[in-house]
């Protein structure tokens, strides 16, 4: 476990050396209205793959940026049949780092069987690096961190996401409504990843979506259960990486009070 969770580091600050180095000279571009991709998302991505592949050449890598790499012709190394997965985010937040806010991040995952057992998320910009091994808990620069221990909704501060294209009439927007009329107080900072990381720090004490990926949330998924916190379902159930709609909190408490909360949205 030692090896994956030094790798893993290793990659994410090879990949966030390359965002700090792009930042005042890529170009964006559109993936989908509102989707933005720049040439450091691809830079980064590839920075990552040579440090993992070249530690375990024979482990599958998924990562964000394979449809756009391949596109230029160079193709992720894919190994489907390997039973672990790295699962890559090289920039989470783009939409900020294109506008030059300092809210972004590299998040990295390994899945052992379908299994997290290793997440990384690091903030290059405050070289805030967030760790996690399975059974092993969660560290931020190497100290250990834990969730809050906030169980009313009314004193949590709370993150949510949207997605790129969301409607006045979705019931993202409705969720949101009610979340803000129900909580001390709600953030929208752009990153999955770091709001996840900030939950299992106590910075935060919830946060929910429905328009993310895995590659944006599969580090901070093990960040958050090793920190102590709760990971489930908008109606508790458990979730799948395949369709990470969530609900993070930093208690069985809040989860259970904010679904109550999401579930008033029409």
């Amino acid at each position: 476990m030692a090896d994956f969770l030094t790798v893993c580091e290793a990659a994410a600050r090879a990949g966030g050396r390359v965002l700090l180095d792009w930042q005042h000279r890529f170009t964006p571009k559109e993936k989908s209205p509102r989707d933005l991709v720049t040439q450091a998302d691809l830079e980064s991505q590839r920075a990552i793959r040579k440090v993992i592949l070249t530690a375990f050449p024979d482990h599958d890598f998924l990562g964000e940026e394979d449809a756009g790499l391949a596109a230029e012709g160079d193709a992720s190394a894919r190994n489907p049949d390997s039973p672990f997965r790295w699962i890559v985010d090289p920039l989470d937040g783009t939409a900020n780092y294109v506008h030059r806010l300092q809210t972004f991040a590299v998040s990295i995952a390994l899945t052992f069987h379908g299994e997290l057992i290793v997440g990384c998320v690091l903030d290059p910009v405050s070289n805030e690096c967030y760790l996690a091994a399975r059974g092993q808990g969660a560290t931020l620069n190497g100290n250990r961190i834990e969730s809050s221990i906030c169980v009313d909704p009314g004193q949590a501060m709370v993150a949510v996401s949207f997605s790129p294209n969301v409607h006045r009439e979705s019931i993202e927007i409705s969720r949101f409504v009610e979340t803000l009329d129900a909580c001390q107080s709600v953030r929208r900072l752009g990153s999955a990843a770091l709001n996840l990381a900030y939950v299992a720090a106590g910075r935060l004490d919830c946060y929910f979506t429905t328009s993310v990926n895995a590659w944006d949330v599969a580090a901070g998924f093990l960040l958050v259960e090793e920190a102590g916190g709760i990971i489930c379902g908008l109606e508790g159930e458990k979730v799948s990486l395949d369709r990470p709609h969530f609900i993070a909190s930093s208690t069985a408490e809040l989860s259970a009070a904010m679904r109550g909360v999401l579930a008033r949205a029409t």
